[in-house]
């Protein structure tokens, strides 16, 4: 039996689905590897694996594309931990908007035989606001950012957003949502904003003086996405001066500890068990298709490719992206730089022959 690596403590739920594989914390040898939050960037990769599944949807832990170079697939799970992030998000609203967790810390100070007089002479400093009839902006409508949307309009709210890559089946999802072609038209209208954008290059520290000088006074943010993609300086100023009420973060760094009218919360989007669980399924499924089939479903790093296996033999290759068709009958796809093929036969396949062509990364012969 192959050996999978787990990086991390993955759910029991994900053995069940490889069942024939070992799952072991560590091998010399392994085939592939489960993961979470494990940073792989500086981890000694064996070259025996061929695949990486994350459990979550995030990937700025994994050097994918370093990996695609090397010809090993990265997958992940979006959507898997949606609901849960989307519970969170919900919670960061109606914490930010009522005040509860100053209000919270300020109660579990009180002392003396009066605390019951004290809580009705002191509460009126924590006097908040109702999200009812309030408009929130989502920048990003991913799997998150829709269900989100979904209920903030079930709750009442009027929901705005802006994602550039939003296609059309995912647009009907969401009738209810206002969509704006840019960010300036969120922050001007939105009494409460939720980032679920990825951290790129270009988008780091994306939110920053610019943006907050553009959005209404006392808006609420909330970033369940990266904590990186917010300038943590600019809005200490832009809480100081009152422009944002309240910053809830579930990515805190010491930047956000200990700070008048910031929520830390310690990444607990996607920490529910049914989360966990999902992520764990969907991880599982993914590495055993490709492991057995050579299917690519959900990756980050290559093309996803997904062909029914109709013959008696199949081979998959792995190459540079020269722009043309590689393998002659082959079902291809590219992306960033690769191309995956699948070759299907009734024949036995020479897999020395394909090994030898332009820019061939990897064969392999599914048996």
């Amino acid at each position: 039996m192959a050996d999978i690596i787990k990086l991390n403590s993955i759910s029991p739920k994900a053995n069940a689905i490889l069942e024939g594989y070992n799952i072991v914390e560590a091998s010399e040898n392994p085939i592939a590897v489960l993961v979470r939050s494990y940073v792989m960037h500086d981890w000694a990769m064996p070259s025996s694996v061929i695949a990486v599944s994350r459990a979550g949807a995030g990937v700025n832990n994994i050097p994918c594309a370093d990996y695609a170079k090397k010809g090993i697939v990265v997958f992940n799970t979006p959507g898997a931990n949606a609901n849960a992030v989307k519970e969170l998000v919900l919670t960061a609203m109606l914490l930010a908007a009522r005040n509860i967790y100053p209000a919270i810390t300020w109660a579990q100070a009180l002392t003396g035989d009066d605390v019951k007089k004290q809580v009705e002479k002191g509460k009126a400093q924590f006097n908040g606001t109702e999200i009812l009839g309030k408009t929130l902006g989502i920048l990003g409508l991913g799997a998150i950012g829709r269900k989100v949307a979904a209920s903030a309009n079930a709750l009442g709210m009027n929901v705005i957003g802006y994602d550039p890559y939003l296609s059309d089946a995912a647009k009907k999802e969401i009738p209810f949502v206002g969509l704006f072609d840019n960010m300036d038209a969120i922050y001007e209208k939105a009494d409460f904003i939720t980032i679920h954008m990825p951290l790129t290059p270009e988008l780091k520290g994306f939110m920053n003086a610019d943006s907050f000088a553009k959005m209404k006074d006392g808006v609420i943010i909330i970033n369940a996405a990266r904590g990186e993609l917010v300038n943590n300086a600019d809005i200490k100023v832009a809480i100081e001066n009152g422009k944002v009420r309240c910053y809830v973060v579930d990515f805190p760094d010491s930047d956000c500890l200990n700070c008048k009218n910031i929520v830390p919360t310690p990444h607990l989007g996607a920490s529910t068990e049914e989360a966990e669980d999902n992520c764990a399924v969907m991880a599982a499924e993914e590495l055993k298709e490709y492991l057995e089939k050579g299917n690519v479903i959900n990756s980050v790093n290559f093309p996803n490719l997904k062909v029914e296996m109709t013959k008696k033999y199949r081979a998959t290759v792995i190459s540079e992206d020269k722009g043309a068709q590689l393998v002659e009958g082959a079902v291809e796809n590219a992306k960033a730089g690769i191309r995956y093929s699948i070759l299907d036969s009734d024949d036995k396949i020479d897999i020395e022959t394909l090994k030898k062509l332009d820019g061939v990364i990897a064969v392999r012969e599914i048996r």
